[in-house]
């Protein structure tokens, strides 16, 4: 059953606004809409199944741009090996670029507790004159 909807059905039916099925429109996430009538637009429920999955994939931590490099491969290929290999391809560069800021974060902190504690020494110092 290929059920036609109109934006606010759809909007409602994913749990996002029609602003942002315009948005993801634009970015080409989701296929342009079907016009009919006085311009009226109708999805489908492809459109919906790419919303939830969109969403999916921003709760893993994709970028919208990552999303717009995955999407099609997951209404593409029956298998969803391809689109997952992707993903978790995706999904490791995050983690070598969280460990990364992670080592940064700690460089800084250590540079932090240095600067710390010579500020308290040299305040320590001044008391005891």
């Amino acid at each position: 059953m290929d059920e036609r909807m109109r934006i606010g059905d759809l909007s409602e039916r994913a749990g996002v606004t029609p602003r942002t099925v315009r948005y993801y429109e634009s970015l080409r996430l989701l296929p342009p809409a079907e016009r009919e009538g006085h311009g009226q637009h109708y999805y489908t429920e492809e459109t919906l199944a790419r919303l939830r999955k969109i969403d999916q994939l921003k709760q893993l931590g994709l970028s919208l741009e990552e999303i717009r490099d995955v999407i099609d491969l997951y209404f593409s290929d029956p298998s969803g090996v391809q689109p997952k290999q992707r993903v978790l391809a995706i999904l490791r560069q995050h983690m070598v670029e969280t460990e990364q800021k992670i080592g940064a974060l700690e460089a800084f902190r250590a540079d932090l507790q240095s600067h710390i504690r010579r500020f308290e020494r040299w305040l320590e110092e001044r008391e005891h004159l």
